[in-house]
């Protein structure tokens, strides 16, 4: 090997005693400062305006087309700051009735934003999202008021705002902007377009999904904290096949899928660019008894996960505007922290930001467990897509939620001096803009 430089630091974080220093690409960091948190609650507050977004609403002057209509216009007005890379569609499609939700055949439509990577040769796609529809109590609620500020017009928002500080600048990688339309009637939206890129082909990457993350105070508990937040990712893919699980029980990595690679990767990097903002890392593919619209793509095999906030309030989800015993209930912006929702948008924008300027993931990387050492020897292929400056060599104790050491090295092989059997690993490229991919969980060279 030409060279290998031990590294100590976890993802641009070097510590030396009891000092951090925190190394911030001024690229990435300056799109994090042009986040809004007035921009954010205006975006909210329009959302909420609307009668109701419900999916099966057709109101054209209130309700769900005409909040489609105005999510577009927004989409379109940045699409004009991006030098003809961005352009922005409502994306129509019918959902067929299912006896539960959807009584009849139903016309639908995400509202799309697509800001096109600068280099030819890439064809990895990010996506982030949101669901803009909302429900009331009664999920088959149509006319009446349903405001869903929060559930999920935050999402809508952050997805928004996204867009707005991204749309003029450059990523060698595609990214797609999405507010999805029927959630609450069973993930639909989120379905259609999932189901039309993997026919399609195209070469997803991963997807960002937030669904209710503008509260910091929560019902029951009266927890008031918005400090931390929570992304939750499966263990064992939804779509994993006979091989994959037999690799999987092989080399012990029930926490090591794609989606547990792409959390770890959104709480180093978010906590790298955004202050005052803890990203908790939840062990399941979502809350009970809720679901999300990352769901959809983890079915047909893609690395999704769901953004959410730390403490619920649940006198404001799923519940008609009421006053009640002294309640107030409802989806309402009044009952919102916009400074949160912001933070929140922060760790989105720099991780999505962080993973367009990578080059590829390692092809066929591998760890060689043909003989018994103290040593671990891991080797990998360049990625296809991108220019690489290097890669760094994850480690950290198989006990361990989050990576602990990188060895950086400009080949396509390490050996370190650490038992394999001890420690997980996993390799990750570095792009000539800085960007790290995601990591990836070497398969055993058994032969």
């Amino acid at each position: 090997m030409r060279k290998i430089l031990f590294t100590l630091f976890i993802f641009s974080t070097l510590q030396v005693g009891a000092q951090t220093l925190v190394n911030r690409d001024p690229f990435i960091n300056q799109m994090v400062q042009e986040v809004s948190a007035d921009t954010l609650e205006a975006y909210v507050r329009k959302l909420a305006s609307f009668n109701s977004r419900h999916t099966l609403n057709r109101d054209a002057e209130n309700g769900m087309l005409a909040a489609q209509a105005w999510v577009l216009g927004k989409f379109e007005s940045f699409a004009a700051q991006s030098g003809g890379r961005m352009t922005a569609i409502i994306d129509e499609f019918t959902i067929p009735a299912d006896g539960r939700r959807i009584q009849e055949d139903s016309p639908a439509a995400n509202v799309m934003a697509t800001l096109k990577g600068t280099d030819p040769n890439d064809d990895r796609v990010f996506i982030v999202s949101g669901h803009m529809d909302s429900r009331n109590k009664d999920v088959m609620d149509a006319n009446n008021p349903a405001p869903g500020a929060n559930d999920d017009g935050s999402g809508t928002a952050l997805v928004i705002e996204l867009a707005r500080v991204m749309a003029s600048r450059e990523f060698p990688a595609t990214i797609i902007f999405v507010a999805f339309t029927g959630e609450e009637q069973g993930l639909k939206g989120a379905t259609y377009l999932s189901d039309k890129i993997k026919e399609e082909g195209k070469n997803l990457i991963a997807v960002l999904n937030n669904d209710i993350v503008g509260n910091s105070e929560s019902s029951g508990t009266l927890i008031k904290d918005n400090l931390k937040m929570r992304i939750f990712s499966e263990t064992i893919p939804v779509a994993e096949t006979e091989r994959m699980a037999a690799i999987r029980r092989y080399s012990g990595s029930d926490n090591d899928s794609p989606s547990r690679q792409l959390a770890r990767y959104i709480k180093e990097t978010g906590e790298r660019y955004v202050d005052q903002m803890e990203v908790k890392l939840i062990y399941r593919p979502d809350r009970f008894l809720r679901g999300g619209d990352q769901t959809a793509f983890a079915r047909n095999g893609f690395t999704a996960v769901r953004m959410s906030e730390m403490n619920e309030n649940f006198y404001y989800q799923h519940e008609n505007v009421r006053v009640e015993d002294g309640i107030q209930y409802g989806d309402l912006p009044e009952f919102m922290d916009f400074e949160y929702l912001r933070k929140i948008s922060a760790v989105n924008l720099s991780s999505l930001a962080n993973l367009a300027l990578s080059a590829g993931m390692p092809e066929e990387v591998r760890i060689d467990v043909r003989g018994l050492s103290n040593f671990s020897k891991l080797v990998w292929q360049a990625p296809k897509t991108g220019k690489v400056k290097g890669y760094y060599v994850l480690m950290r104790e198989t006990s361990s939620p989050m990576w602990e050491k990188k060895f950086f090295t400009t080949d396509t092989e390490i050996s370190l001096p650490y038992s394999k059997d001890n420690y997980f690993f996993a390799v990750q490229s570095v792009s000539e803009l800085g960007g790290e991919s995601l990591a990836v969980f070497p398969s055993p060279l058994t032969r």
